[in-house]
């Protein structure tokens, strides 16, 4: 069985590991690619990884909006996708992945 380490992102030109927070801060700015705060260079999120996480992110909110299709609208349901989205942003540093160059999503 394969053992796979949760880990950060980490830099392909240096190596270095980002830390969460710097993830976390890189991720909400508007340019594609990250600046590494260990050699300068600039970084991009994987076609991948963003895949990844626009099927999780929809997985989420698809799965509410059946339950409330399904059993009628519900607070629990409505707490439920409030709380699944700090939650996904949380972990979104832990799914990333770097490249040198930016990749097209599709």
């Amino acid at each position: 069985m394969i053992e796979r380490e949760s880990t950060l992102a980490t830099c392909q030109n240096c190596k270095s590991k980002w830390t969460w927070k710097q993830v976390f801060k890189k991720s909400f700015t508007l340019d594609t690619g990250m600046y590494c705060s260990y050699c300068g260079r600039k970084q991009y999120v994987t076609s991948h990884s963003r895949k990844r996480s626009m099927l999780i992110t929809m997985a989420v909110i698809t799965f509410v909006f059946i339950m409330n299709i399904l059993f009628g609208p519900s607070t629990f349901y409505l707490i439920l996708l409030l709380l699944s989205i700090p939650l996904i942003m949380l972990l979104y540093p832990y799914w990333i992945e770097l490249s040198n160059k930016e990749e097209h999503l599709f």
